[in-house]
């Protein structure tokens, strides 16, 4: 340093420009550098020409000054960090003023020097550069430390050695604090053991890991969580050695969120989707409401129950709670995880009736039908949920923490109410969004639960209709031994009828029919064909002629058709004689046991007004069987007509067998789910009774 003030740095007499820079100086081309001294306070204490020139300041003008004077005022703190040696970089780039007032970027460097006296200096190197490449230092600071993505380095000992503020702030301090503080001792944002594992792997493999979610709070912000994504990989230096590993952290909790509610709102619509698909494929009450708590859970609850109110069976308009405030409710399902079976244990029994006074929330939830959404629930909660304490108890076993409940409503009708639970299989309560999502299942359902409802009301109807429209077998004794059955069809009532009808002179008539279409409308006109048959039988008309009186009769039962066959046996004659409407011809089975269609004569249903009907005659002694039925016997859903026909010739072929034993015979040989009703009547005069002579 010495030598350095012999060439005049301190002594402006000296200096060979006379403080004043070259003509053209600095250059406009390449880098051109300048050295001066300072001393530990920042004040400049040697000046070389170059310095002079370079700066256009000369020597009188800067001696004894705050080096700091030398920079742009906006960056006057920072360049004051610099030269006092505060700062933590031993090179920067700094905009300063020449002397004429431009602003000239520069890279600056500094060594200490120590003279024979034992003081320290700094010697400073300035240096020019192109602009572009001068500004990319620069650049590069600004980003670093106005980056809203947390950068940072630790060293091999995973301690801090770098950080700029973003990632200061994601581990909720500041920078000063956590230089030199070990990875994972904080426990907030990203500052944790886990991290600190994964970093110390990557320190030994040297595998960079990319992308990888975190979540967590920070001591500024610990109500919310946030979830970042994290990228760390290894540096080294020239050598190869490892200098340590470095982390890049960006908050990724609004995308995160976003995704989330993306997906939640995806998983909504499928749910509503599904259950359009599953809810209501049957008119079975039970049934829907099962394929309801079936579509709930575990997607949107841990246990479901669907519970109906007790008025809704009885088919009358009542207000949903009694005076007294208390509802009765019937349980029609319930469903829960497969992981949790036994909380199926805490609702009503399936099929069960029970009454709730009017603080609980299933009764307040029809009472004023609205939800009622409690996020969570605790021991009393609970008590007031479950029918009893054994219930409550049940309940809390399972880990039951929220409770939702939602009314069926249809029509303006309030049906009952959808009763939801979450337990420790599902963390998190219900909110807002499954309550709307909730309501909108259980108004889709409530439509579905009040047409089987609605449906079932109406095809008891038609069924008590129908089964008192069928007639009951003479007391007095006949001249034929007969055996029947009816089956009403699984989905609905059918107008399928049959009769048995004493005549005078010992003769028997004996009908078949099948109205078309179903329900009450077609058990009521089932009714009229039957009565108006009745009536026309006492006429004693043979079955041709009575068939064209009630084809003329059918004409004013609406659109109404109908297909039926009568025939009439005369025990004096052992003769039968026989018309059909459109409808299958009857077995005949010989006293043999071979059995046979009769081949009556064809004709159009009842109420086509085709008229022309003609009868066959047939002998029927005794031991022989007549089998007259409707087509629900031989349709099926799965074969052909021929096949059922072929398979009743079967099961009426052989030795005659006692008429019921027949009669179980073939049905238990049908289709168990067969769509329409049925109806069987066979007939059978005595083994006594003979063909007399003609």
């Amino acid at each position: 340093m010495a030598g350095e003030g012999e060439h005049g740095w301190n002594d402006p007499a000296h200096d060979d420009t006379d403080g004043t820079p070259r003509p053209g100086e600095p250059p406009a081309g390449g880098a051109v550098a300048a050295y001066f001294v300072t001393d530990l306070s920042g004040a400049v204490r040697g000046w070389s020409g170059e310095a002079a020139a370079l700066l256009d300041r000369p020597a009188a003008a800067v001696l004894g000054a705050p080096a700091a004077d030398l920079v742009d005022p906006s960056h006057r703190e920072r360049a004051d960090r610099w030269f006092r040696g505060t700062g933590s970089e031993d090179a920067t780039v700094l905009p300063a003023t020449r002397g004429d007032g431009t602003a000239l970027p520069l890279v600056l460097g500094r060594r200490l020097l120590t003279g024979a006296d034992g003081a320290t200096t700094v010697l400073v190197r300035a240096a020019t550069a192109p602009r572009d490449a001068a500004a990319e230092p620069a650049l590069a600071a600004g980003l670093v430390d106005q980056s809203p993505v947390g950068l940072g380095m630790v060293g091999p000992d995973l301690r801090w050695l770098l950080a700029n503020p973003a990632l200061a702030r994601i581990n909720g301090t500041d920078r000063a604090a956590l230089l030199g503080r070990e990875l994972g001792a904080a426990g907030a944002g990203v500052d944790t053991p886990e991290v600190a594992e994964a970093l110390r792997r990557v320190l030994s493999d040297g595998a960079p890991v990319s992308d990888r979610q975190i979540t967590g709070t920070t001591p500024s912000d610990p109500g919310t969580e946030h979830v970042w994504s994290a990228s760390f990989h290894r540096v080294r230096d020239d050598e190869g050695g490892t200098l340590g590993a470095a982390a890049s952290v960006v908050d990724v909790t609004a995308r995160h969120r976003a995704a989330a509610e993306v997906a939640a709102a995806r998983e909504r619509l499928a749910m509503i989707a599904e259950a359009g698909r599953r809810i209501g494929t049957t008119l079975d009450l039970q049934h829907t409401a099962q394929e309801l708590a079936d579509v709930i859970v575990p997607r949107l609850a841990d246990l479901a129950a669907v519970d109906v109110l007790d008025s809704v069976f009885s088919g009358e308009v009542v207000a949903p709670v009694a005076e007294d405030g208390s509802a009765r409710f019937r349980a029609l399902a319930v469903a829960s995880r497969s992981d949790h079976s036994g909380a199926e244990r805490a609702p009503d029994r399936v099929g069960g009736m029970v009454s709730y006074g009017p603080h609980r929330p299933i009764t307040q939830c029809v009472a004023e039908a609205r939800p009622v959404l409690l996020p969570q629930v605790g021991p009393r909660t609970l008590r007031r949920i479950a029918r009893d304490e054994r219930a409550a108890a049940v309940l809390a076993e399972s880990g039951v923490h929220s409770y939702l409940a939602v009314p069926l409503v249809a029509r303006g009708d309030i049906l009952g109410t959808l009763s939801l639970c979450r337990t420790g299989a599902t963390p998190r309560p219900f909110d807002e969004q499954d309550l709307a999502l909730a309501v909108d299942l259980a108004g889709r359902a409530a439509i579905c639960v009040d047409n089987a409802r609605l449906y079932s009301r109406e095809h008891n109807a038609a069924l008590a209709l129908q089964r008192g429209l069928l007639p009951r077998i003479p007391d007095r004794p006949l001249a034929l031994d007969l055996a029947f059955r009816y089956l009403p069809a699984v989905r609905e009532v059918g107008g399928d009828w049959f009769d048995v009808l004493p005549l005078r002179g010992g003769r028997i008539g004996l009908m078949v029919g099948d109205v078309m279409g179903k329900g009450v409308q077609a058990a009521a006109i089932m009714g009229q064909l039957r009565s108006t048959t009745r009536a026309l039988a006492r006429l004693d008309l043979p079955p041709a002629d009575l068939l064209d009186h009630l084809d003329a009769t059918a004409e004013y039962l609406g659109d109404s058709i109908a297909t039926c066959v009568y025939a009439v046996y005369d025990p004096a004659r052992g003769r039968c004689e026989i018309a059909a409407a459109g409808h299958l011809p009857p077995v005949l089975v010989s006293p043999a046991g071979r059995a046979a269609f009769l081949d009556t004569p064809v004709a159009a249903p009842l109420g086509v007004g085709a008229g022309g009907f003609a009868a066959l005659h047939c002998d029927l002694p005794g031991d022989a069987t007549l089998a007259l039925f409707t087509d629900g016997l031989v349709e099926s859903r799965h074969a052909p007509l021929d096949t059922g026909l072929d398979r009743l010739l079967r099961l009426l072929d052989g030795r005659p067998r006692p008429l019921e034993e027949t009669c179980d015979r073939i049905l238990d040989a049908l289709d168990p789910a067969a769509r329409d009703d049925i109806a069987l009547l066979l007939a059978r005069p005595p083994r006594s009774a003979g063909l007399p002579s003609r």
